[in-house]
């Protein structure tokens, strides 16, 4: 890819990647095939995947930490029977606490690298990230897949409750959309919104034609007998986020809507698709691409994310066959000598 010369993100102490130990997937529970849950350090789960699925996901949607220095806690509400109180139950979720922001940058171009690698050619990347990061995550994809490869920057906006700042509040996220293949016409299928008020007073809920002049130029609009679906949806979208009272909140931190993710896979994956999501987490990714026919990977390290998953998945009727990544012994390595009974010849990522 010529036009990725140049185009890379330097940092003091940015080393080359470190030689990979081989990895592999061993069953801890069955399931449905077509919902997979993976439990371990999702680069090594990745590579795992690379293995048997190389260049056949659609869609991979990566949701990592936000590089916020904080460890995150699920809460899970319950009500006291005898008494009628609300309970808040409080476990870790997950640990987004970093040494620094170039071993953070290091960690997410080492996941955007092996993602590139189970893309279908005509299939894509989403990644999500906040305005802190998406510049230099912008670069570290140009620099992975070539700035041809670039799609579309979305700019997830909300509402939330205001902070005190002396500053513009942040209501949106930025998801960056990267195609694998340049050449080959993407998978994607158009979504509409609303026509404006304006045009549905002016042209109600007919298509417009344009009327060209000899040279080419647009004159003027026509209104055809065919109703139209809406406006092409543009790349901001206004989706609220999960509020404490609805129906599909987990108590997960970070969790993202379910409008969300059926936006991204409904536009761009076909039923029977497969996605992965790495950075699970509550299993919004997994929930939507399976209510959409589609099927689906999801890998995380949690514990209490591994719960919240199986409690959801159960409430559609979805008991996921689940996978434990482990690290391999290496191809020609002599076998250890066995020591005790419990001696293993694989370790747990």
């Amino acid at each position: 890819m010529s036009d990725t010369e140049g185009i890379s993100l330097s940092w003091s102490g940015r080393a080359p990647a470190a030689p990979q130990k081989p990895v592999k997937l061993e069953l801890s529970k069955k399931g449905d095939a077509s919902c997979m849950l993976l439990r371990g350090d999702n680069e090594a789960g990745m590579r795992a995947l690379a293995q048997r699925s190389a260049g056949q996901f659609s869609l991979v949607y990566m949701d990592p930490p936000f590089f916020t220095g904080k460890t995150h806690s699920a809460v899970k509400r319950t009500r006291n029977k005898q008494t009628g109180a609300i309970v808040r139950n409080i476990t870790t979720a997950f640990d987004d606490r970093w040494e620094s922001l170039p071993v953070y940058l290091a960690a997410i171009q080492q996941r955007i690298a092996v993602a590139r690698d189970l893309l279908r050619p005509d299939g894509c990347l989403v990644l999500h990230v906040d305005p802190k990061t998406s510049h230099y995550a912008k670069i570290l994809c140009d620099e992975t897949f070539g700035r041809d490869s670039f799609a579309s920057e979305i700019v997830w906006r909300y509402r939330r409750w205001p902070s005190k700042t002396k500053n513009f509040q942040r209501v949106h996220d930025v998801l960056l959309r990267y195609v694998k293949d340049p050449g080959v016409t993407p998978q994607f299928h158009q979504l509409y919104e609303p026509l404006a008020p304006s045009t549905l007073a002016t042209w109600g809920k007919r298509k417009q034609r344009a009327v060209v002049d000899a040279d080419g130029r647009r004159s003027r609009s026509s209104k055809t007998d065919e109703d139209t679906p809406g406006t092409p949806m543009g790349d901001v979208w206004e989706i609220g986020i999960v509020a404490p009272v609805a129906k599909e909140r987990t108590g997960y931190p970070t969790q993202k809507p379910e409008a969300l993710l059926e936006r991204l896979i409904t536009a761009c994956t076909s039923a029977d698709d497969l996605i992965l999501d790495p950075y699970a987490g509550s299993g919004t990714t997994l929930a939507v691409a399976h209510r959409l026919g589609r099927r689906v990977v999801g890998i995380d390290a949690s514990p209490e994310s591994h719960k919240i998953i199986r409690t959801r998945l159960g409430e559609l009727g979805v008991q996921p066959l689940e996978e434990r990544i482990v690290l391999a012994r290496a191809a020609g390595k002599p076998r250890a000598a066995r020591r005790g009974p419990n001696t293993a010849t694989a370790k747990a990522v």
